[in-house]
């Protein structure tokens, strides 16, 4: 006898931590960000981050 099967498949959520598709998008974003923050900090105050936290 062969089992029937389904005809709905449930809707997983997909979890928020872990190498998944919704966290590497995240990091991106962030890294993004952070970038273009260091950029802007280097066109106004005329100097690299390492000199505007003081470690140069």
């Amino acid at each position: 006898m062969t089992q029937p099967q389904p005809t709905v498949q449930p809707k997983l959520q997909q979890p928020k931590f872990g190498f998944n598709e919704y966290a590497e998008r995240l990091n991106g974003r962030a890294a993004m960000i952070g970038f273009g923050l260091m950029l802007i900090i280097e066109y106004f105050t005329n100097q690299g981050v390492l000199g505007w936290l003081g470690l140069k």
